[in-house]
């Protein structure tokens, strides 16, 4: 068996804290992941580091039977394959970025296979449960004109929760109808708003925000009544209050009315690489899981209207 100081570089007694910053610091640089992607792995290495610690060891120290020890211990309190996949992934590359720094000389996740992931189809809503859910703010109130806009920006554009939330009033530009998005990997991209969201931005910027803002200054677009941007826990808090209202009994996810703007432009007849790119996403494989989506909805509708279906 191999001891432990066979491979280790490292300080055994220094604070694992700094070191999980300056990786999670390294990774920002490297691919501009989100704030949730970074705080995600954070929790994912701090979970482990506490349950090593337990036990005696180390997040330094762990070897590949600790690691493996770990994930078993996650499968039977009934983690997911895919949390499971995911909390590996942190883990390999939090020691790859230890091994590269020349930290460590061997990386215990080498020979650790990932979980099989099947690729769930993503939940979404049918036209006329969007239609109930964008209807359900009272829009005589600045609130509820704020996020009946919300709604309408989200299902016109596919933006991401977060992209919608960080907006500022700069990449919006209503005359030409499009807002300017910055995606995953700082990634710019150009998305059109249609001409109904496009009237409920008009509405909002005249009888809602400057009502909010009462005169302070403000660089985010979607802002609340303490005269701050609107935040992505608020948002869905507020969503989920409003699908409740719609009569939707369906679970709300944050990505759920960007998973209906995609199916819906593949159910009537939007080409797939138009919608990876109103998407913004990097790989045409991603965008792919849309078509299921859309097949399995034409099956049901010829299993429920074809007299042989």
């Amino acid at each position: 068996m191999h001891s432990r100081r066979h491979w280790l570089q490292i300080d055994m007694a220094q604070p694992v804290e700094p070191l999980i910053d300056q990786f999670l610091d390294a990774l920002w640089m490297e691919r501009g992941l989100s704030v949730n992607t970074l705080q995600a792995y954070r929790n994912d290495l701090k979970g482990f580091h506490h349950w090593s610690s337990a036990r005696g060891g180390n997040l330094l120290g762990s070897r590949r039977d600790d690691i493996q020890a770990y994930l078993a211990v996650r499968v039977s309190e009934n983690a997911s394959p895919r949390s499971t996949a995911r909390l590996l992934s942190t883990l390999r590359n939090f020691y790859r970025w230890l091994q590269r720094e020349n930290r460590i000389s061997e990386d215990p996740t080498a020979l650790i296979e990932a979980p099989k992931l099947g690729r769930p189809l993503p939940k979404t809503l049918s036209e006329d449960e969007v239609e109930a859910l964008l209807a359900a703010p009272d829009t005589a109130s600045v609130l509820g004109l704020r996020d009946r806009t919300m709604l309408e920006v989200l299902y016109a554009s596919g933006l991401r929760v977060s992209e919608l939330v960080n907006l500022l009033s700069s990449q919006v530009q209503l005359q030409q109808g499009v807002i300017r998005v910055s995606g995953k990997g700082n990634k710019e991209r150009l998305v059109p708003l249609g001409d109904e969201a496009v009237s409920w931005m008009e509405r909002y910027l005249k009888e809602s925000r400057p009502v909010m803002l009462n005169g302070h200054p403000c660089d985010a677009l979607f802002v609340t009544q303490r005269r701050v941007a609107m935040t992505r826990q608020a948002f869905w808090y507020r969503i989920k209050r409003y699908a409740s209202q719609a009569g939707i009994d369906k679970p709300i996810s944050p990505h759920t009315l960007r998973h209906a703007f995609a199916t819906h432009l593949l159910n009537h007849g939007a080409d797939l690489r138009v919608v990876q790119m109103l998407l913004g996403h990097s790989d045409l494989s991603t965008t792919q899981i849309y078509t299921h989506v859309a097949k399995a909805r034409l099956q049901q509708l010829h299993a429920e209207h074809h007299p042989r279906g």
